[in-house]
């Protein structure tokens, strides 16, 4: 995720940004420098310096850590919403889509520093955060919604099983990229065990006759 401009010089005019513009702003750079750092380990003095305004500013427009890490949830699910909207929309296999989502190396570099997965991550730990908790029950599953939606278009199209429930199947596929910090953490062997996984994840999803490769 490319980092803002560097702000211009003092002697240039400066636009003043609208409310909701000034807002978008912050979101943004907080959510490169959450998702570089953690949650923990992120302050929003690395937020003001990225951005180019003081802290109070953050403070005036959200209140506290926690409830801009919730709108980092928000602006973080909308975009990997849409980009699993476009993603499916430009294929012509609901498989090849879901055979994506779950490799290995895509669910590795999905949870690297600086990625989107890292912000999810963080936020199933923070559940104990009122704002966090209702951020990641609300956007989640808002996203498990969209993938269901791509779920069923595999079944319009015969690709994906027709008995499955598209609800299930979606929560599914986010619990197993949800999980990539437990396996990281305990599992031996990972990278073989996981692209077994995925594959025995795909075969329940793909109609008999489908294959995951």
């Amino acid at each position: 995720m490319p980092r803002p401009r560097s702000s211009p010089p003092n002697d240039r005019p400066r636009t003043r940004l609208s409310a909701a513009d000034r807002r978008a702003s912050i979101i943004d750079a907080a959510t490169q420098v959450f998702a570089e750092s953690g949650y923990q380990r992120a302050t929003m003095g690395q937020i003001a310096a990225r951005l180019g305004v003081t802290e109070p500013v953050l403070f005036q427009n959200f209140g506290s850590k926690n409830a801009l890490y919730a709108a980092v949830v928000a602006h973080a699910s909308g975009h990997m919403a849409a980009m699993m909207r476009a993603f499916a929309e430009h294929t012509d296999s609901i498989g090849e889509v879901l055979t994506q989502l779950l490799n290995p190396e895509h669910i590795d570099e999905l949870h690297s520093p600086g990625s989107l997965g890292v912000i999810f991550a963080d936020a199933m730990t923070l559940t104990a955060e009122p704002a966090i908790e209702a951020a990641v029950r609300q956007h989640v599953g808002e996203l498990a919604s969209v993938l269901g939606e791509v779920i069923e278009r595999g079944q319009r199209g015969g690709e994906l099983r027709a008995d499955l429930d598209p609800e299930a199947g979606a929560w599914m596929v986010l619990s197993f990229l949800s999980a990539h910090r437990f396996r990281a953490a305990v599992m031996p062997g990972r990278r073989h065990l996981e692209e077994h996984l995925a594959a025995m994840t795909l075969r329940m999803l793909l109609a008999v006759g489908e294959s995951p490769e």
